[in-house]
């Protein structure tokens, strides 16, 4: 694990270096690697200790008990994920994770970042507030996706998640983190639908497409059409 590279990791932002390999010792850190679609987490069991993706990714993802799952969220390489359960002990997760390519995850126990440590580690405290900083990002990426689903139609919410990511990136033209199917998923619509409609707004105009990037050529008018 290059410790150099984790203390750019916004959890340990303005921690150095050499002051994170013992940090990351009284926080009883470990390294699991796991294969592309290999199951992370399971939903209905409890869990102690947040994950931090180190490389790769994960899928936060809500499965229906007769099937069927639907992409809350992804995790890339610095950020983290099932802190909010791994702060209520006891509490079942609601989702399962997934890694979304082959991914090497670091978790951290969260009873350990709550409860300073004897040592009194000078970093403590501001783990804490890196922690409650990153929950609160958490809560506005869930009203996003709330945001995004609220539309009827496939064309509505498709729409909506691009104008955001436009609007993120800063520039009509941007990548997006999801592939067809887990744009589907986290949309909430079919994945066929989904294509049909991207074809349709490249047809009209609206947008060009190239896998994953995307760039919004006539953003405004397709944003408020609701044909």
């Amino acid at each position: 694990m290059d410790v150099s590279l984790l203390s750019q990791a916004p959890l340990f932002q303005g921690v150095p270096p050499k002051e994170l390999e013992s940090l990351l010792s009284c926080l009883g850190a470990s390294v699991r690697r796991y294969r592309r679609g290999e199951r992370v987490l399971r939903a209905g069991e409890a869990v102690t200790s947040l994950g931090l993706v180190l490389s790769g990714s994960v899928l936060i993802e809500s499965a229906g008990f007769w099937g069927g799952s639907a992409v809350l969220d992804r995790a890339g390489p610095g950020q983290i994920f099932a802190e909010t359960y791994a702060c209520l002990p006891g509490e079942p997760l609601l989702v399962d994770v997934t890694a979304g390519e082959d991914a090497e995850l670091l978790f951290l126990a969260a009873e350990r970042i709550l409860t300073p440590c004897p040592r009194a580690c000078p970093r403590h405290a501001a783990l804490i507030r890196s922690l409650l900083a990153l929950s609160a990002r958490k809560n506005l990426i869930l009203s996003r996706k709330i945001l995004h689903t609220a539309p009827k139609t496939v064309r509505e919410r498709l729409l909506s998640y691009l104008s955001d990511q436009s609007l993120r990136a800063g520039s009509r033209s941007f990548t997006i983190p999801f592939d067809r199917q887990q744009l589907a998923d986290y949309l909430s619509v079919d994945r066929s639908a989904l294509s049909a409609e991207i074809g349709r707004l490249r047809r009209e105009g609206v947008l060009t497409s190239r896998r994953s990037e995307f760039t919004l050529c006539d953003a405004e008018n397709g944003h408020f059409s609701r044909s």
